[in-house]
């Protein structure tokens, strides 16, 4: 990786390099990795037994966000034929999802370049290039997962959820989402918000960097911006701002309480849903 890694720094200031097949394979065989689940374009800082701390959570690989970046100027435009499908693009389409041990329906698009983990089940949806996609986690009709997007193992990403893509800047973090969280239906997460291990985002929240998330679960309300604890329950909420023309209100995210730790994690979704009256 470090070779690979050499290579991509030296083409990505001198894109010329690109011309040499040496600098060529180099990019060609990260995007491969990426595919194979080799190497990831971020990963938590304290491996497997991340505490969620938001400060610093996650590391992204910069080189790899470059090597895909180059790998569309390598890329030449292409017609790909399924059934009497045709597409035009130039990212390929994933393949071997049998021998992965993943469920793709029909009309469920994975491109090249992306990673998805065995019991992965994709229903009518989409995973961009760079995206990796945990063990067991469904991808509900019409979600999209962004390129570069991290989801967990064993998340719900319900019917319309968009979780935003990020290639540049190649320093901007992209969308975490940890192990067993919920997100429902038409959610939005996007510019790299932080889903901490086992939340649950209600219907229609749209969490963007600058959407203000306020746990209103004790006396003294507590503000975030980015980052969603681990176990919270989120709903969507307004808030009061005056404006030239008047007082309007805004949207934010409220932290409306806590996932149950008595209790498994399906069981403890249903308490949640019913708990807190959030529709999913």
């Amino acid at each position: 990786m470090r070779e690979l890694q050499a290579y991509i720094e030296k083409a990505w200031e001198e894109r010329d390099l690109l011309s040499d097949s040496l600098y060529a394979d180099a990019v060609l065989e990260t995007v491969s990795c990426l595919d194979r689940g080799e190497v990831r374009v971020a990963a938590p800082v304290s491996g497997e037994d991340f505490s969620g701390d938001q400060e610093n959570p996650w590391q992204v690989n910069q080189w790899v966000k470059k090597a895909v970046l180059l790998y569309f100027s390598l890329a030449k435009m292409q017609t790909m034929e399924v059934g009497p499908f045709e597409f035009r693009d130039k990212i390929p389409l994933k393949k071997d999802f049998a021998s992965s041990g993943v469920r793709v329906v029909p009309h469920g698009i994975a491109r090249y370049g992306s990673f998805l983990e065995p019991g992965v089940v994709m229903m009518p949806s989409y995973v961009n290039i760079g995206a990796r996609v945990g063990a067991g986690t469904m991808v509900d009709t019409w979600a999209t997962v962004g390129s570069c997007a991290q989801i967990g193992a064993h998340v719900h990403l319900s019917g319309g959820v968009g979780i935003g893509g990020v290639l540049e800047p190649v320093v901007a973090n992209p969308v975490v989402v940890e192990d067993y969280c919920f997100i429902g239906s038409r959610c939005i997460i996007v510019e790299g918000v932080h889903i901490g291990r086992e939340a649950v985002i209600g219907a229609n929240v749209c969490l963007t960097r600058s959407t203000r998330i306020i746990d209103a679960s004790s006396e003294e309300a507590k503000e975030y911006r980015g980052w969603v604890p681990p176990r919270s329950v989120v709903i969507p909420g307004s808030l009061p701002k005056r404006f030239p023309a008047g007082v309007y209100y805004v949207p934010c995210a409220l932290i409306i309480g806590k996932r149950k730790e008595s209790t498994d994690r399906k069981t403890t979704l249903n308490d949640a849903l019913r708990d807190f009256n959030v529709s999913a």
